[in-house]
């Protein structure tokens, strides 16, 4: 891969050891360095948002939202398909940028930029069926109906492990809806912001469109409190750590605004006697290892029915022994690094602490060194047999820790064990047996927010809405009706008669 031709072809240009920005930059703080985890090397560097930044920033969003609630909704959606073709053109580049920045495979940084397309494509669609609803009224010669406005300016916070994908989820969605963005990406992969930035700022700029419709800014948390204090923003979308998730949301609430939330993961996979083994290892191992275990959905837990855990265990165990460690833009390897080396750490007490509290180590983990692995995050993926209990199988380790659970009885005592965590994104059984997959659906099954059969925790369609439930944060993004969430509803009601009369029959004479 050559770095600079791709960045160059996604308009990053290297200044003065900096990087310009695109559209909207309006840093003038201090400068963050993006360094990638696949060989320690710095790609850029960027500026920070300081507070007179973020106003200006502010300025030009809310002046932006004036004119572009004002266009009809298709008319806003072809936009939004335009963006989509750039995305098309440029999916090499952008594709290889999220791999080398955020340490995914080649073919997953490839696969989050065609999630960029398909949410595009499912916005264009949806920008014609911004439905309401049409009631009857209880009083004669009336009319009731409901329909959706746009909110406004909509803040975006993103994290690394998706660093284009969950952005443009929201952001397609928000531009279909009327609102504008400002998103403030992590500083742990600023550079894969500015490309989008610069893709949708020739868009914008071909169409003669007001350039506050998608800002950004750049910095860590204190920057992205700017926006969860800003009453100027009556949406903030949040994606991170259940911690993060916490915080945002106390702030956000006591502005009495809006947010929608998804956060941490602790995902399971059920194995029961009626699976079939092949299925389930394929599951597993990817659900556990892809992206290096730091995904949201990632498998955390992996259940096991007794009178089948010794087979499913060898199973597992046997196939890490497969995995190919290395570069992420070398398609042949399987597992990429972790994002820095302070993920690393996490990883090691993770393993440290599961022992300590009665576990067993079935596939020994540890950091690789030596060739190839100069930037310290490339660490091994390990399997820990362990108990539900452990305080540490009940947070959510952002690394490819896999822990095995054993199970007694019916589905009902896997049940238990799946939902017995604080949180509730994703889960998975599998099984042959209708009666288990039904159960594993009902109002007594999984507690999350997705649920599979038959196939793994990790990967979701656009088409569906996506987020959990407890310590996730019950937001939903993406697909079904989640646009609703970045509009305000309004109910009318028209009275087309020379009278007033008033609800349940109230008499009103003057």
């Amino acid at each position: 891969m050559d770095i600079q031709l791709m960045l160059k072809q996604l308009g990053i240009k290297e200044i003065n050891n900096g990087t310009s920005t695109g559209l909207n930059n309006f840093g003038s703080g201090e400068t963050i360095s993006s360094i990638s985890p696949v060989d320690g090397a710095i790609i850029g560097k960027v500026t920070t948002t300081t507070r007179e930044d973020y106003e200006k920033v502010m300025e030009t969003a809310t002046a932006a939202f004036k004119t572009w609630r004002m266009k009809p909704a298709p008319l806003r959606g072809e936009i939004v398909r335009q963006f989509g073709d750039k995305l098309r053109e440029l999916k090499q580049p952008l594709g290889e940028l999220v791999s080398y920045e955020m340490g995914k495979s080649l073919q997953e940084g490839l696969g989050e930029v065609q999630e960029m397309i398909d949410i595009c494509d499912f916005a264009v669609g949806l920008s014609r069926q911004l439905h309401g609803l049409t009631m009857h009224s209880e009083r004669p010669g009336h009319r009731m109906y409901e329909q959706y406005h746009p909110l406004g300016v909509v803040g975006i916070i993103s994290a690394f492990n998706f660093p284009v994908a969950v952005w443009a989820w929201n952001t397609a969605l928000a531009w279909i809806c009327g609102d504008v963005c400002v998103w403030k990406a992590s500083e742990k992969a600023p550079l894969c912001s500015i490309a989008c930035q610069n893709i949708i700022a020739s868009v914008i700029k071909e169409n003669n469109l007001p350039e506050g419709l998608s800002c950004i800014i750049n910095g860590d948390h204190n920057v992205g409190e700017f926006m969860t204090t800003d009453k100027r923003i009556p949406l903030i979308s949040a994606t991170g750590s259940t911690r993060m998730g916490k915080i945002v949301a106390q702030t956000v609430a006591g502005r009495l605004g809006k947010s929608l939330l998804e956060l941490g993961g602790n995902n399971a996979i059920i194995v029961t006697p009626d699976a079939d083994i092949k299925m389930t290892v394929i599951g597993a191992v990817f659900g556990a290892v892809g992206t290096a275990g730091q995904r949201c959905t990632s498998t955390r837990r992996l259940i096991i029915h007794e009178s089948m855990y010794d087979q499913v265990k060898d199973a597992v165990v046997a196939a890490y022994g497969q995995l190919r460690i290395g570069d992420p833009l070398d398609e042949n390897n399987h597992v990429g690094p972790l994002i820095d080396t302070d993920a690393v750490k996490m990883y090691q007490h993770a393993l440290t602490k599961v022992v300590e509290e009665g576990g067993k180590i079935l596939v020994e983990g540890g950091v690789l060194e030596g060739k190839g692995y100069e930037s310290g995050c490339y660490v091994k993926p390990a399997i820990a047999e362990a108990d539900n209990t452990f305080e540490i199988v009940q947070h959510e380790t952002f690394a490819p820790i896999l822990y095995l659970l054993k199970y007694s009885g019916t589905i009902e005592n896997a049940m238990d064990i799946q939902n017995g965590v604080g949180q509730g994104l994703s889960s998975a059984i599998m099984t042959n047996n209708l009666r288990e997959a039904e159960f594993f659906l009902s109002q007594q099954g999984s507690d999350c927010g997705i649920a599979n059969v038959n196939i793994g925790t990790s990967g979701a369609e656009i088409g569906g809405a996506f987020g959990g439930e407890k310590e996730t944060g019950g937001g939903r993004e993406s697909g079904s009706d989640a646009w609703k969430v970045y509009m305000r509803r309004q109910t009318n009601t028209i009275n087309y008669t020379t009278e007033l009369p008033l609800a349940q029959g109230i008499k009103f004479d003057l």
